[in-house]
């Protein structure tokens, strides 16, 4: 049976209805304990899904707050919290309240492993994180990081790169990799170059409309990236392709909410059809890259 009801729950599917949609979900009332499990029992017993929608509700604000603490990572926030809602979902799905624990406890692992999911697909089509060990890390970081850096500057130390390294039981290796991954990206042209001036490291970037062999070099890396492009895609499906340029090629990507009712399918099929897409496309990239790699060595 499906949980989700479109005339009962509340829908978010841009920035503009964050603000409306937080003020809607506080207006749910927060479910005692007896109302939680008796809820519950009517769901897990007899699929009643009015039961099920109420926990959803009840819980609605705990995904906002969750997702929340995922806006540092530059991805739409009304995304973060559709992401959560179906991490929700599929807890009051797998929920057994006479385990003796309350559904948020629950919850919050689901509601964090859906985010988490999504954040790492949309942070880079390269893999950034293949075992719990490394996505620990990812998700880490940036906490991490500001401790032993709160007063300084710069990429982090040896010593405390050995420290990450010892916490979060990954190599050091893995540390530097991930810290170039992250931290590159937070980087400002703007950023002055030091505290003597106004100057800003923008400043330093030479002019390329007079740099015509710059120019050119960067189109053939262009023609390169789409022609590698080009090439993996060929291994996707047809609504693969479609879901993948629409979530993430297109000037004004669409929603999950939006491809649901376009293939009359559940947000959570488009997400997961995104992520199958976006997994497959990682995949031929590699192997394409490794073949020209391969070639380019016997010929040299």
């Amino acid at each position: 049976m499906n949980i989700e009801n479109k005339n009962l729950l509340p829908v978010i599917t841009s920035e503009n209805d964050v603000y409306p949609y937080l003020k809607k979900i506080n207006q749910f009332p927060i479910l005692t304990d007896e109302e939680e499990k008796r809820l519950a029992l009517d769901w897990l017993k007899n699929g009643d899904t009015k039961a099920a929608q109420k926990l959803v509700t009840s819980h609605l604000r705990l995904v906002a707050k969750i997702a929340m603490g995922y806006k540092g990572y530059g991805l739409p926030l009304f995304d973060l919290i559709s992401e959560g809602n179906l991490g929700l979902i599929q807890a009051i799905r797998k929920f057994d309240p006479e385990k003796g624990f309350r559904l948020a406890t629950y919850a919050i692992w689901w509601i964090r492993a859906s985010i988490q999911e999504y954040v790492l697909h949309s942070w880079s089509l390269v893999k950034i994180g293949t075992t719990a060990a490394q996505k620990k890390l990812f998700f880490n970081l940036r906490r991490l990081r500001n401790q032993l850096k709160k007063y300084e500057d710069g990429y982090l130390t040896n010593d405390q790169i050995k420290s990450i390294s010892n916490d979060l039981g990954v190599t050091e290796e893995e540390v530097k990799q991930m810290e170039g991954r992250v931290f590159n990206q937070d980087f400002s042209l703007n950023t002055p170059l030091n505290d003597e001036n106004d100057s800003e490291w923008i400043d330093q970037v030479e002019d390329e409309t007079i740099d015509t062999v710059s120019k050119v070099e960067q189109g053939d890396e262009l023609k390169k990236r789409k022609a590698l492009y080009n090439q993996a895609v060929r291994k996707l499906e047809p609504r693969e392709i479609e879901i993948l340029t629409a979530r993430r090629l297109d000037e004004e990507p669409k929603t999950l909410e939006d491809l649901s009712q376009k293939y009359s399918i559940s947000r959570e099929r488009v997400r997961q059809i995104e992520n199958k897409a976006i997994k497959k496309l990682q995949e031929e990239i590699k192997i394409i890259s490794d073949q020209k790699l391969l070639t380019k060595s016997k010929i040299t």
